[in-house]
């Protein structure tokens, strides 16, 4: 792999070139203004749902593993005791199993689909995570409808089959059905065509190719580039370079030609998210994982929208906030990237305010601590329908 494709394939890389566009906003260059004087409000903000959501501070990384326990089950713990007979490598390749499933089908669900379960509704992420835990208890990923996932029935997965398990109908739509069949499609077909990372055609196999790899002990963004570059060929092809499926990857005009390289932005939004969802199944199986703070915040409308909701960013023209936007939108890009950047800062001030180092208390743990949360908590303030703030025009690969 050429050092180019490799540089774009890493969160130094999501860190770097986000700031580029962070840096032409506070020069009015973008179709954003950046009001920095409200930095310390909307810490404020996410500081007050820190504490509120965890007054102990004892704060799990933002993963998929927290939308399992909505509503007050605990699915979690009877997944552990489905497991209980398994040794702790063979638990671990289960649960990667389910969790990467999971957030393949996590982008948004529209604002008009929900999930019930046992007479309790479910909607958005909490409710894609409750729908897909089922679909894989189930047996739903597996040839044998065991709780595990296997390359021969991913390919076969329809959109049938996920509007049958996420309940949906005419009332309850979901959006993206056939782009969240197509997903698991392309993972079935990507990890059936790696045969030496994915022993027997199974993703929780990443498990033993991060062993023989790196050991007992590895740095998360080792893991994120296992991710990258195994998982790559599972986003729908967007920009290639030298043959190589990018992913989550944008050309944005102020940063060079569409053809430079240096006109890219990544974000690798969904693969950092499967990134810090993989890492809990690991280290229950005693692996050392450490360098967390070293990813990056998700560029997703949760976080992003927090920005939009508290002013802390506003559009130059306020019209635009009435049209859809598809991804590969200036406007989206830069809305990804703003995010990135002022992640940083707010988790910057909120680890200074609680006295914590970076180590302590990775972005993983601001996510999940606050701005995920605080993102949402503002959403239901403006919009009943807890819908982003900007529109967007989503295909179900990328929110």
């Amino acid at each position: 792999m050429n050092k180019d494709i490799d540089y774009i394939l890493s969160a130094q890389a999501v860190r770097e070139k986000t700031a580029k566009l962070f840096d032409l906003t506070v020069a009015g260059k973008t179709n954003f203004e950046y009001h920095e004087s409200k930095l310390e409000d909307v810490s404020k903000i996410v500081l007050e749902v820190i504490r509120e959501n965890y007054p102990d501070l004892k704060i799990p990384f933002h993963s998929r593993w927290g939308h399992f326990q909505v509503g007050d089950v605990d699915r979690n713990s009877k997944l552990n005791k489905d497991l209980e007979s398994l040794d702790a490598m063979e638990k671990a390749r289960t649960k990667l199993d389910l969790v990467i499933t999971s957030v393949l089908l996590d982008a948004g669900a529209g604002p008009n689909w929900s999930f019930e379960e046992e007479g309790k509704t479910f909607n958005r992420s909490e409710g894609l995570g409750v729908a897909s835990w089922h679909m894989f208890m189930n047996g739903a990923f597996s040839t044998d409808n065991s709780k595990r996932a296997d390359a021969t029935k991913l390919m076969s997965i329809s959109g049938s089959d996920i509007e049958k398990s996420f309940q949906v109908s005419s009332s309850n739509p979901l959006v993206g059905v056939e782009g969240r069949a197509g997903l698991l499609a392309s993972l079935g077909k990507c990890i059936n065509s790696k045969a030496d990372v994915f022993v027997g055609g199974r993703p929780g196999n990443i498990l033993d190719y991060m062993k023989n790899k790196h050991g007992m002990e590895f740095a998360a963004t080792d893991l994120l580039k296992a991710v990258l570059t195994h998982f790559g060929d599972i986003w729908p092809s967007r920009i290639k370079v030298d043959g190589v499926s990018l992913g989550d990857v944008w050309s944005h005009p102020a940063l060079g030609e569409k053809d430079d390289l240096n006109s890219l932005v990544p974000f690798h939004k969904l693969s950092q998210w499967l990134t810090y969802s993989l890492i809990e199944p690991f280290v229950e199986a005693g692996f050392t994982v450490h360098s967390v703070n070293n990813m990056t915040g998700l560029a997703e409308y949760r976080n992003g929208g927090l920005l939009i909701d508290s002013g802390l960013i506003t559009l130059r023209d306020p019209k635009m906030m009435d049209v859809a936007h598809k991804p590969d939108s200036e406007i989206i890009i830069e809305w990804r990237a703003l995010t990135v950047s002022l992640l940083d800062k707010i988790a910057d001030i909120v680890r200074k305010e609680l006295n914590f180092s970076e180590e302590e208390f990775p972005l993983a743990k601001v996510l999940e601590g606050g701005t995920w949360w605080a993102g949402r908590k503002l959403a239901k303030e403006k919009r009943v329908d807890l819908s982003p703030p900007l529109k967007l025009d989503s295909d179900g690969t990328v929110f």
